[in-house]
């Protein structure tokens, strides 16, 4: 793999998908190869898996459901978009990872570390990304900005419980891996968040060389 994978994590409402579009273009204007995708979703068979999961319903979802979903999604993306990207040393910026089930399945849902662990290892194997971006706000302000964009998906339904439990998660697995994480304050003004982006460059494009050049 002599590409680069960084994804965006983050809740509702924290801006990932405008600060991708933004990273994109950045490291675009260094001749970069950049493929932007998200997840659950990000080919055409995992974004069916995708609606499935934010669709509201009658019916619940069970919890374990929800997982499998998420994983199954996954696996297709990984095959389908991200691994063969990796391959001819594109740079793959994904809006939401794996970082996002500890944060949604577990720490909202309360299902395991342990079982979350046992299927990031059956569906990546040792693949991880290199760089994960946690776009950090109150829970208040998000939910705020989510409701604003209208209609909201059967996530976004939730209460303030289960998405302070959101926040926790990623916050305590970042300060846990600081080599790989960087929290971004996305409650900011958009200038001073991508100006924070800005910063990242330097050490992507030095890295990126390393990879591709040995």
């Amino acid at each position: 793999m002599t590409g680069l994978f960084i994804t965006l994590e983050g809740p509702e409402g924290a801006g990932k998908s405008t600060n991708r579009e933004y990273l994109a273009e950045r490291l675009r204007g260094h001749g970069i190869d950049v493929v932007l995708t998200r997840e659950p979703g990000g080919t055409p068979l995992a974004e069916r898996i995708r609606e499935l999961l934010l669709a509201p319903s009658d019916e619940a979802m069970d919890a374990d459901t929800e997982l499998l979903l998420v994983f199954a999604a996954r696996a297709q993306h990984l095959a389908g978009v991200i691994r063969p990207a990796l391959a001819r040393g594109a740079v793959v910026l994904c809006d939401r990872f794996t970082d996002a089930t500890y944060a949604y399945q577990g720490g909202g849902r309360g299902l395991s570390v342990e079982r979350i662990g046992a299927l990031e290892h059956f569906v990546q194997g040792d693949l991880r990304p290199d760089l994960t971006l946690v776009f950090d706000l109150p829970v208040e302000i998000g939910l705020s900005r989510a409701a604003a964009r209208g209609r909201l998906d059967r996530f976004e339904q939730e209460g303030r419980g289960f998405f302070e439990a959101v926040r926790s998660t990623y916050l305590d697995r970042a300060a846990a891996a600081r080599e790989r994480y960087r929290l971004v304050d996305a409650a900011l003004p958009l200038d001073q968040v991508q100006a924070s982006l800005d910063t990242l460059l330097p050490d992507l494009l030095k890295l990126l060389a390393e990879r591709q050049h040995g």
